[in-house]
């Protein structure tokens, strides 16, 4: 039964990872409401089942590396609410309630490892993954882009020739508005943020279905994926409360892009999440 209560605990818990973000990012109460009656319920169902599986298992003291994610996710949920109860910063459920799906997760998936009905389900599966990161790997590219150009263009407007001398930015009229280049930067980094949140779920059940386990996510090319969101969060945090334009969100969109470039490098390195090696 407690598998059960865990489900229904991550469901709610990827209800107010979503919830979450329009809560924080635009200070919408609404959405905050939501995202702490949901986490709230999250909570309830994943002590429940915590408190079950104990039970059942004759012990207070986890055994497997399931248990130990599932315990983790509670103690990250239940410290999240204690911070909000006392400082009221639900800022930090940006990164509590999705760290906490992605523990509970894959034990919610089944004490068992998972495994697919078929291989052409596992090729679906795997092409989704695939097509998840590189759609969001693009979009953070094209936000750098667009974060570059804005760059280009407002020197080009700062820069006044004299009369009868041609300006050296005289190629780059092109360039639309800045308004248009920051607006076309934002759009697609929060649009590549879904994606690289969907990526990695599904890269999760991939990984669990494998004979390495939990190890697998000893993999640097998996580490350097999860610090890419995590960073990645953290922009859309900083650019959305600071209110930063122009300059320095180009900045922090390069930041980004390196480290999102450093899990491309860490495919050199990796023995067991090469591309080619599924």
């Amino acid at each position: 039964m407690y598998l059960l209560w865990l489900r229904v605990a991550a469901i709610l818990y990827a209800a107010a990872s979503v919830a979450v973000f329009p809560a924080v990012l635009y200070g919408l109460p609404r959405w905050r409401k939501t995202c702490v009656h949901l986490g709230g319920m999250a909570l309830f169902f994943h002590f429940v089942s915590a408190v079950e599986m104990l039970v059942q298992a004759h012990s207070w003291v986890p055994v497997s590396a399931r248990e130990v994610e599932s315990l983790l996710g509670l103690a990250v949920a239940a410290l999240f609410f204690l911070v909000w109860w006392v400082y009221d910063a639900i800022s930090l459920g940006i990164f509590a309630f999705p760290a906490t799906f992605f523990l509970v997760f894959v034990p919610a998936l089944g004490p068992d490892r998972y495994t697919f009905p078929s291989q052409g389900v596992r090729t679906s599966w795997l092409v989704a993954h695939i097509a998840a990161l590189l759609v969001a790997y693009a979009a953070l590219c094209f936000s750098l882009l667009a974060s570059v150009l804005y760059l280009i263009q407002e020197r080009r407007i700062k820069s006044k020739p004299r009369p009868g001398e041609d300006s050296r930015w005289a190629p780059f009229e092109w360039l639309p508005p800045l308004d248009t280049l920051e607006r076309i930067a934002h759009a697609t980094l929060e649009f590549g943020f879904p994606c690289m949140t969907v990526g990695l779920v599904i890269g999760s059940v991939l990984a669990q279905e494998t004979p390495l386990g939990a190890s697998y996510f000893l993999d640097p090319k998996i580490i350097a994926a999860f610090v890419s969101w995590a960073v990645y969060v953290l922009l859309l945090l900083v650019r959305r409360s600071a209110g930063l334009r122009g300059r320095k969100a180009a900045y922090l969109s390069a930041a980004v892009f390196m480290v999102v470039a450093a899990v491309w490098f860490a495919n050199l390195f990796s023995h067991v999440h090469r591309f080619g090696a599924q």
